[in-house]
This record gives structure tokens, C-alpha cells and sequence, in this order.
């Protein structure tokens, strides 16, 4: 069995729970409220800062070359799709970017620390999940949604997307031959780091939907 077959394996009960959030249900079915989406979409693109240091972090330390152009491009040009499409739905939107949510700074400061002192195959097993847990929450949706007027369509869209899916793969590839050369301990230790970061996937829908703030 692949390492990614046993990843997703163990993470599977989380990803269930993800499908059963409020937030990725009203997604759905296109009745979330503005102010909910809007927190999503600006703590994500706090995020983003984040997620794509530790990409290219990774990127920097693989030797084989075509791997770390892979997390290059990655954090390039997926990022640069991304961003466009928070503007669309932020350039209505005036006043300074907020703070990191309680759950957007843990995601992103636990992402940088197994980026610069985690093992490599652990880091690249940690940013598996912001790839395949939204592939599969935008298939989910597409699959399942009324399509009659969603004001999110093309967030749906984009990740439930041909595009994104050729990244997901490329994603889970290269994490799969790097496992393919790890001992038993080493893949132990990249599956337990991915399904953290699905539990962390989950924390961040569930923020957005309780508009999550600091309690002090």
C-alpha cells in the first residue's frame, strides 16, 4: 500500500467530520452568510503567507531538482491562482487586513516549524492536506450541490477544478516516492503530521462559521 492510501486512511474519520461542518454545508448549498465567508476568505489569505513559505521552504531543502521546481510551482503559480481569487471576492471589501484567527496562527506557525526543523519527508506530509482535503471537499461539493445561483460558485469551482486536481496528484506523488524510501518510523511520523494538519483543516472551517476571535 502507498503511503498516501495509508495517510488518507487514518485521516479519513476527520475529513468525514469536515463534510459534516455547518460551514461546508451552507457552502453548499449557498446560503452561508456573507460575514462567515468574508472571515474565511481573509483569515485564508493570511494563511496563505504562511502555507506558501513553508512550500518554498521545502522546495530549498530537496536535492532532486524536478521535486523542488514541483514546490516551487506550487507555491508560484497555485498561490498566484488563489490570491486572484480572494480579490474577487475581497475588492468590494475596504479597511486593514485582520488579525490571524487563534486557529489560522496555530495552522500557520505549526506549517513554518516542521518546515525548518521537521524532517523533510514530515513537512511535505504536513502540507498534503491544505492540497487533497480541499480537492476532495470541492468534489464533494460539486457533486452534491444545487448549482441554481450559489454566490460562491467560483470558489467551488476552483477547487473542485481540473487544474487543481493536476496539482493535488503531482502532490501526492512526490510525497509518495519520498515515503517510498523511508522506514517504517519515518512513515509513521509523516502520517501522524498529516492527519494533525486535516484536524487543523477542520479548525479553520469550524473558525470561520463561529467567527472566531481571541478571548482576551
Amino acid at each position: 500500500m502507498k503511503w498516501s492510501e495509508q495517510a488518507w486512511k487514518a485521516a479519513e474519520p476527520v475529513y468525514q467530520r469536515i463534510l459534516e461542518l455547518d460551514f461546508v454545508r451552507a457552502l453548499m448549498a449557498g446560503t452561508l452568510s456573507r460575514e462567515k465567508f468574508l472571515f474565511y476568505i481573509q483569515q485564508d489569505a493570511l494563511y496563505l503567507v504562511g502555507f506558501g513559505k513553508a512550500l518554498a521552504g521545502i522546495a530549498a531543502k530537496l536535492d532532486n531538482v524536478e521535486h523542488s521546481q514541483a514546490f516551487l510551482g506550487f507555491a508560484g503559480e497555485c498561490m498566484a491562482v488563489e490570491r486572484a481569487l480572494h480579490a474577487s471576492f475581497l475588492s468590494e471589501e475596504a479597511g486593514p487586513p485582520p488579525a490571524p484567527s487563534p486557529s489560522c496562527l496555530l495552522y500557520t506557525s505549526y506549517l513554518l516549524q516542521q518546515t525548518h526543523h521537521a524532517p523533510l519527508e514530515v513537512a511535505m506530509a504536513s502540507v498534503l492536506p491544505c492540497f487533497w482535503v480541499y480537492q476532495k471537499v470541492g468534489n464533494h461539493i460539486l457533486a452534491h450541490q444545487d448549482k441554481n445561483a450559489n454566490p460562491y460558485q467560483s470558489w467551488i469551482d476552483t477547487y473542485g477544478g481540473e487544474a487543481f486536481a493536476a496539482s493535488v496528484h503531482k502532490a501526492i506523488t512526490l510525497c509518495d516516492e519520498v515515503a517510498a524510501s523511508c522506514t517504517q518510523a519515518q512513515r509513521e511520523a509523516m502520517t501522524k503530521a498529516y492527519v494533525l494538519c486535516t484536524q487543523m483543516e477542520w479548525m479553520f472551517w469550524e473558525a470561520a462559521w463561529k467567527l472566531e476571535a481571541w478571548p482576551v
